[in-house]
């Protein structure tokens, strides 16, 4: 039995990628800070979702206290028919649920995430979209990655954004890893 203290797996344990969950996409806006729990639930009801999550730490009364934050604050993606987005409102933990437009495209943005997530790479928010050259990584552990080029320094900071959201994922990669994209 799960603790709910404990972090949600970022998916069902049985998927091993975004890719194989099936279903029509949804966006649950979250109330605050009910990611994890609504994550709980899915898992619980066998729902598929996403929650991506980086470790951080925190300082809490004095304390250092380290864990595993979402990526994205209120906000957790799961897939499914329509009985499956009425059990996840039955769940009370949700003040929205966004429609998806194009399912592809947010499984390509998703599935570069999650493909940056397991980098190893230190990974923070971007909560605004970026304007500047779209670039492909050539190489390395995120070899394929599409994003956005925002600062450029010793190390470029590029953007792997969901634009549904209007947020992204930012990382530090060197400047010659990167080819522009036409």
């Amino acid at each position: 039995m799960l603790k709910l203290s404990e972090n949600p797996p970022s998916r069902l344990p049985n998927r091993n990628s975004i890719h194989e969950i099936k279903g029509e996409w949804y966006v649950a806006h979250t109330r605050a800070r009910l990611e994890k729990s609504f994550a709980h639930d899915l898992l619980r009801l066998g729902i598929d979702y996403y929650l991506p999550m980086v470790p951080r730490t925190t300082f809490s009364g004095g304390r250092k206290r380290k864990g595993l934050y979402p990526l994205f604050p209120s906000y957790v993606f799961f897939a499914g028919d329509e009985e499956t987005r009425i059990a996840a409102l039955r769940t009370d933990r949700l003040a929205n649920v966004l429609p998806v437009r194009d399912t592809n495209i947010l499984i390509k943005e998703l599935s570069e995430v999650e493909k940056a997530l397991s980098s190893g790479l230190s990974i923070d928010l971007y909560r605004h979209v970026a304007v500047g050259t779209r670039c492909r990584i050539r190489s390395g552990p995120l070899q394929g990655v599409v994003g956005i080029v925002v600062d450029r320094a010793d190390l470029v900071t590029f953007v792997v954004e969901v634009t549904l959201l209007r947020q992204g994922a930012a990382m530090h990669v060197e400047g010659e890893l990167l080819e522009p994209l036409e």
